[in-house]
């Protein structure tokens, strides 16, 4: 499986579970990548780890996390995470952009929501497809080695305190008038 492939398997799954708006959407999501996953061959599972951990790689970036901090009013390295998969249950589009440019976030439905009703964006669930996925295919874990890992350093330049509104603002200007 390869990066275009795991998108396919997330898109497919996305058709197929209605979005009602309720922060529910990305955990039934999860559940149904990981459905649909568990009937592909192994080696498919296996692979769909990589993917999903280069993925995380891909958007472990200083802005990201400033955008998450604002968006759920505060972010933990745990939190970080579940917030990017809860990022690549939205679709390909929207992880580009958003690892791209984190403030477009202000222009979808849902954050727009979030800010008014105050849900958080998070979904841990996105984490364990392959592993859920690879449980059910064959009855064991994954194996050890399924996955490596690399996040490049954190730009030091994102340094500052995200409590700091002025300088949210400035860096983050349509999230920050959705939450300050």
């Amino acid at each position: 499986m390869d990066k275009h492939q795991f998108w396919q398997l997330i898109e497919a799954a996305r058709e197929r579970e209605r979005d009602l708006g309720d922060g529910e959407h990305a955990r039934a999501v999860a559940r149904r990548a990981g459905e649909l996953l568990a009937g592909r061959a192994v080696e498919e599972i296996v692979a769909a780890q990589q993917v999903l951990w280069d993925l995380m790689a891909e958007s472990y970036t200083s802005p990201l996390w400033a955008a998450a901090y604002l968006t759920n009013g505060g972010c933990s390295d745990d939190g970080f995470d579940y917030f990017r998969g809860w990022l690549v249950a939205q679709g390909p589009d929207v992880f580009a952009q958003a690892v791209a440019d984190p403030d477009s976030l202000a222009g979808l439905p849902v954050v727009r929501a979030a800010a008014a009703e105050g849900f958080e964006f998070e979904c841990e669930s996105v984490l364990g497809i392959a592993w859920n996925a690879h449980i059910k295919a064959t009855g064991r874990q994954l194996p050890d080695n399924a996955f490596t890992i690399r996040y490049e350093a954190l730009d030091p330049d994102w340094g500052f305190d995200f409590d700091d509104h002025n300088e949210m603002t400035r860096r983050l200007p349509r999230l920050a008038a959705l939450y300050f």
